[in-house]
């Protein structure tokens, strides 16, 4: 069953993950990295299954206004399901943005943040990997 469903989750790395990007109907302002994508974006990890991209609420309501399916969250904002792959939250967001290779994506402090708001087993596990790449590249340095 393990290898079912390793099957049929399909893996993206950064230049998959680009290639997603580039393909999206949005202005690049209206949107950004976050979560799995920005761990894969700055190299944390090698891959993740799905893309999560915060928006703002512009564009949230443009995502409603064209039928898009969506979910409203505990805190009142909207969670869409653009594809298979790609979920955008509105406003969703702690801390700031960088702009790197073209593409708005949380910058690390503000992944952390995020990773220990979430506080799922996995998003721990997340912050401590970066914190110990952090400290191994502190000390290549």
């Amino acid at each position: 069953m393990a290898q079912y469903k390793e099957f049929m989750e399909a893996t993206m790395n950064r230049e998959d993950i680009r290639n997603k990007l580039l393909t999206l109907p949005f202005e690049r302002k209206d949107y950004w990295l976050v979560t799995g994508g920005a761990m894969v974006w700055y190299g944390f990890r090698s891959e993740t299954n799905d893309v999560d991209l915060g928006c703002t609420k512009e564009l949230a309501d443009r995502l409603e206004a064209e039928g898009i399916p969506f979910a409203v969250m505990e805190n009142g904002k909207r969670r869409f399901r653009f594809s298979e792959d790609i979920e955008l939250f509105e406003s969703w967001m702690q801390g700031e943005t960088a702009e790197t290779d073209g593409f708005s994506v949380v910058t690390v402090v503000g992944l952390i943040s995020m990773k220990r708001a979430l506080g799922r087993d996995k998003d721990i596990r997340d912050v401590e990997l970066i914190l110990n790449q952090l400290r191994r590249d502190a000390c290549v340095l």
